[in-house]
């Protein structure tokens, strides 16, 4: 059994979408390897920032990111194993990529309670702008509120244009 530890830049971005782990990027990345009967089974664990925009506001946010995985390298390639040793080394490069992509939220938030954005001024709404309610009405709304208020006036239907 052989454990390393070791901090490496990212080559190359990890992840699409609103939060990555950009290319520079330390990565911190503690690594067991053990002789199996099978291959080597590496078990790793690592640790990076993940920076993007929230899903809802736009704003810059920095998510920590830490992920465990554990893979058997195959001394033989077949059906039940995905890698392979290859000339007594161990590409980690593609499980570590897929572990890290796959725990990046899909839609990442600044915090949990984020309002988003107004959706006429495009401002980033607060706790206490977010419970009021629109002052102005779409004007393709104006004849169904008509409706409505001649229901509860108990006027006839056929009065409103």
């Amino acid at each position: 059994m052989r454990e390393r530890h070791q901090h490496i830049v990212v080559p190359e971005e990890l992840g699409a979408g609103l939060v990555t782990v950009k290319a520079g990027e330390p990565l911190d990345l503690g690594l067991r390897l053990e002789s199996v009967h099978e291959g080597i089974l590496a078990t790793a664990t690592v640790a990076t920032t993940a920076r993007g925009e929230c899903g809802r506001c736009l704003s810059d946010l920095a998510l920590e990111v830490q992920v465990e995985f554990t893979e058997l390298f195959a001394y033989s390639l077949d059906e039940a194993y995905e890698y392979e040793v290859q000339d007594d080394h161990v590409d980690l490069e593609p499980p570590l990529r897929d572990a890290v992509v796959l725990s990046l939220p899909f839609q990442p938030v600044c915090q949990p309670e984020c309002f988003g954005l107004d959706p006429v001024t495009g401002e980033k709404l607060t706790e206490a702008e977010a419970g009021k309610a629109p002052q102005e009405t779409d004007p393709r709304w104006a004849a169904l509120k008509k409706l409505a208020a001649s229901q509860n006036e108990g006027t006839d239907i056929e009065s409103v244009p």
